[in-house]
């Protein structure tokens, strides 16, 4: 799994990851000014999800650039997501977008919910 590094090592996105989000920027019909929000929110049966969708710039966001797309965190995100690798699976039985989250200490089953 090779990583593509982006600023301070915040975040890193696999080249699998990566052709994905391009592919998903790529089929949108008004991408510009769209990157990729990653993020977390309360729930989940660890306590906290995982946020990932295509949006534009929020005002605070941490943006991080990425060769042909922007990367978007907000604040509080960002500290929780610090040091995460997001990667994409596609293969037989694949399960899409993966995170692996260094600081988590606790995940569910299905990988989309963490505790720390």
């Amino acid at each position: 799994m090779a990583a593509v590094e982006m600023k301070n090592e915040l975040i890193k996105l696999t080249n699998a990851a990566v052709g994905e989000v391009r592919r998903l920027l790529a089929a949108e019909d008004d991408a510009s000014n769209m990157g990729l929000r990653l993020g977390i929110k309360g729930g989940g049966c660890s306590g906290l999800s995982y946020l990932l969708e295509l949006d534009k710039k929020k005002d605070r966001d941490t943006v991080v650039s990425l060769d042909g797309f922007e990367v978007f965190m907000d604040p509080k995100s960002t500290i929780y997501l610090s040091d995460v690798v997001l990667d994409f699976d596609s293969g037989l039985g694949g399960k899409g977008f993966i995170f692996k989250n260094p600081m988590a200490s606790n995940t569910c089953g299905c990988g989309e919910s963490f505790s720390i």
